[in-house]
């Protein structure tokens, strides 16, 4: 027992000097980090601004640029020599990671929406006069016309090519480019071994660790207001989005009046005609930012009930919705079960 006691005795001793090691390295590490600066750097891309802040010892705004130029190469429409115009042009183009990323992403929302997410719902946002094109309010023959073009089953994937059942269908990304453009930036800062950031695109989000502060990431969700100038920021909640994508849809900035009648951005691919649903403002928490994004444009055009049972099946979804109350026209809230651990005020 005594040779035995002065064994454990003598490997105790021996282990005193690694653990010290470790204490001392982890200090050192924890120290570092407290040490290291934030970056913010910001910009302009996707028609909107960007504003990214991450804990490094360098500025890499060249590389987040030079990977966000390569997500608008890829998707946006109002890029005359982007991949997606050359197929809305029919022009033979090799399609790369990005566009074949985004479209089957969007090809499975569409599905697990029942055709609320629709990319190929270009034609008539424009013919409504929120696109890239300005036409005047349509006619119903005209949306009837349009709606032979709509429909993501005309489209799919074949040998590396986007096979469409009519030349005439257009394909926008808009309303998951954003979010997947988060994406994009997070896996370049994943790829620094970066631990702490927020990155924003217009309004889309993706968190991870802490803030300058050395506290959780809080982002606001904006009280629905007929604000066309963006102008209101009064908050109707804070919520922790640490290590979350988030992203919000919402009608009350982005609509016209004509005739005394009120049209949102948002169209229903199924009818052809702007949303009339209650839903104001859907901020929608997801794994990724693209998904989180293509979510909260499919539950605007569903509404509250449709959009609860979508979250139902999808229980990696979280959901905050300000909807109009039906008896009295007022603001009113509900949210996911699972958010509740997430609203700070």
């Amino acid at each position: 027992m005594l040779h035995e006691y002065g064994m454990n005795k003598k490997s105790l001793l021996w282990q005193l000097p690694f653990l010290a090691l470790l204490v001392i390295g982890t200090i050192y590490v924890i120290r570092q980090q407290h040490d290291m600066p934030y970056q913010n750097d910001k910009g302009f891309i996707f028609g909107t601004v960007y504003n990214i802040t991450y804990q490094h010892d360098k500025d890499l705004k060249g590389e987040i640029e030079k990977v966000l130029n390569q997500v608008d190469a890829s998707l946006s429409p109002f890029n005359k020599n982007s991949i997606i115009t050359k197929v809305n042009n029919n022009e033979s183009v090799k399609l790369n990671d990005m566009f074949i990323d985004v479209f089957s992403l969007a090809k499975t929302i569409s599905t697990e929406t029942h055709g609320a997410f629709d990319i190929t719902v270009a034609p008539l946002v424009n013919a409504w006069g929120f696109g890239f094109k300005h036409d005047i309010t349509p006619t119903a023959e005209v949306i009837d016309s349009l709606r032979q073009l709509i429909g993501f089953d005309k489209v799919k994937l074949v040998k590396g090519k986007v096979v469409k059942t009519d030349p005439r269908i257009t394909l926008d990304g808009s309303a998951i480019a954003k979010g997947y453009g988060c994406d994009v930036v997070a896996r370049l800062l994943r790829s620094y071994d970066i631990k702490n950031y927020m990155i924003e695109i217009g309004g889309e989000v993706v968190t991870c660790g802490m803030s300058p502060k050395r506290l959780p990431w809080k982002i606001g969700v904006t009280k629905p207001t007929e604000d066309t100038l963006n102008t209101n920021q009064e908050l109707q909640t804070v919520l922790n989005v640490t290590d979350k994508a988030m992203a919000t849809s919402g009608n009350y900035r982005n609509f016209y009046y004509k005739n005394g009648k009120r049209y949102a951005h948002t169209i229903d691919p199924k009818t052809g005609y702007p949303i009339q649903h209650n839903i104001l403002s859907a901020t929608v928490l997801a794994p990724s930012c693209a998904m989180a994004d293509a979510y909260a444009t499919s539950f605007m055009v569903l509404g509250l009930k449709e959009s609860q049972k979508i979250l139902e099946a999808h229980p990696e979804l979280m959901a905050y919705f300000i909807y109009a109350d039906e008896k009295d026209g007022s603001n009113a809230v509900w949210y996911s079960p699972s958010m509740k651990g997430k609203i700070i005020e």
